[in-house]
């Protein structure tokens, strides 16, 4: 845990660089000390289809919606979060002073008697990063 998932307007492709992206709220959720960097996942999908405001197609939105396994307290999630959505803005800012961008997140608990795991990623990575 904790699964990143990225939804953004396909718009910003070509004024955001997503995959730095990933890597930046990969980078920012480790230095966090919230989550094990070998349990994190950042994935991007781009919305073809949307509708945002008035309708200009020169608007674009980014959503990132952070679900983690429960259990941690509220102030270690109040910190991520905070944490996480300033390197979201900082890296969205060269854009934001460009053009039209709604930004957005949200954190959310997963129910860990309803969601089961089965991961060999730890037998892949280096001892210092298990």
């Amino acid at each position: 845990m904790p699964h990143f998932q990225i939804d953004y307007s396909a718009n910003l492709e070509d004024r955001l660089d997503i995959a730095g992206l990933c890597r930046v709220l990969r980078d920012a959720a480790a230095a966090t000390g919230v989550f094990p960097l070998a349990g994190i996942r950042v994935r991007a999908t781009a919305c073809t289809h949307c509708v945002i405001a008035d309708g200009d197609p020169g608007h674009a939105f980014l959503d990132l919606s952070v679900r983690l396994r429960a259990g941690r307290p509220i102030e270690a999630r109040r910190a991520a979060t905070e944490a996480i959505f300033a390197a979201l803005q900082a890296y969205c800012a060269p854009v934001m002073r460009s053009s039209s961008l709604m930004l957005s997140m949200e954190m959310r608990d997963i129910d860990p008697d309803l969601s089961p795991k089965a991961s060999s990623i730890r037998d892949h990575l280096p001892k210092d990063l298990q």
